[in-house]
C-alpha cells in the first residue's frame, strides 16, 4: 500500500528484515514469539522499518470483550527509524493492511510502557480507545543497572551463566540488577466493526498525559 508523501510503501516482509529493524530501532531489542504478521515500511525505497502484529502474549486477551482469540490481534512492535511520515499514519496504513489479510479480526489490543516513558501517543493520535492500566500483578518485571532498564529476560540470561546463584529476584541483586516498583503499563483498544467500537466506547476513559509514578 502507497501513500503520496516521502514514497510511503508499506508491505509484507520476512523474518529477517523484521529482526533486523527491530535489533536496530527497538528499544527492546527482542522479536516476539508466536506466530506474526511482519508489515515492512519504506520510503523513497530506503527500508526503515517494522509494525508487527499477533495474538499477543495471551490467548484469552479478547475474551473479556466476547471474543476469540482469533477475533483479536495485539500490534506487538513499532520499530522505525528515521522517518518523514507520520508513525501515526504508518501504522494507520498497516491496520489497513491487517484488515485486508485478516478481515475476521474485530479488535486491536496494544499496550504503552511507563518504565520506557511510553504514554500511547501514537494510540492517542491514531484513535485509539484507552481503557486504563493493565492488570494488578506486582511481581518485579523490571530492573536497573547503571541507569538503564532490563526485562527479566536479560536478567535471567545473566543469571543461568552462573552456577552459584539462584535464578531469582535474590540472584538478580547480586549481580547488581536492582528491581524497580511496579507500574502497570496503559492499554489502548482498536476496534475494527462498527458493533466493537460501539461496544468499547463504554470502557473509554481519558488519555494519560503524564506517567503513572510507579508503585513502591
Amino acid at each position: 500500500m502507497n501513500s503520496n508523501r516521502s514514497k510511503l510503501k508499506l508491505d509484507w516482509c520476512s523474518y529477517e528484515a523484521a529482526k533486523y529493524a527491530v535489533m536496530k530501532w527497538r528499544y527492546s531489542k527482542a522479536m516476539p514469539a508466536g506466530k506474526l504478521v511482519k508489515i515492512g515500511v519504506w520510503e523513497n525505497n530506503k527500508f526503515i522499518g517494522v509494525i508487527i502484529y499477533s495474538y499477543g502474549c495471551s490467548t484469552s486477551a479478547g475474551k473479556r470483550y466476547g471474543l476469540k482469540m482469533t477475533d483479536t490481534g495485539e500490534l506487538v512492535r513499532v520499530a522505525l527509524g528515521k522517518h518523514e511520515n507520520p508513525a501515526t499514519k504508518i501504522v494507520a496504513i498497516s491496520i489497513k493492511l491487517l484488515k485486508k489479510q485478516s478481515p475476521g479480526l474485530k479488535l486491536l489490543i496494544s499496550f504503552a510502557d511507563p518504565y520506557e516513558k511510553h504514554l500511547g501517543i501514537i494510540y492517542q493520535a491514531g484513535n485509539w480507545i484507552y481503557v486504563g492500566p493493565q492488570g494488578k500483578d506486582k511481581r518485579v518485571r523490571k530492573y536497573e543497572k547503571c541507569g538503564k532498564i532490563y526485562n527479566w529476560r536479560t536478567v535471567g540470561g545473566h543469571l543461568r551463566k552462573r552456577k552459584d546463584l539462584k535464578n531469582n529476584v535474590e540472584g538478580a541483586k547480586h549481580l547488581g540488577f536492582i528491581p524497580s516498583p511496579w507500574a502497570p503499563k496503559y492499554k489502548y483498544l482498536y476496534p475494527l466493526t462498527k458493533k466493537m467500537r460501539k461496544q468499547i466506547e463504554l470502557l473509554k476513559k481519558p488519555y494519560p498525559k503524564s506517567l503513572t509514578a510507579p508503585e513502591a
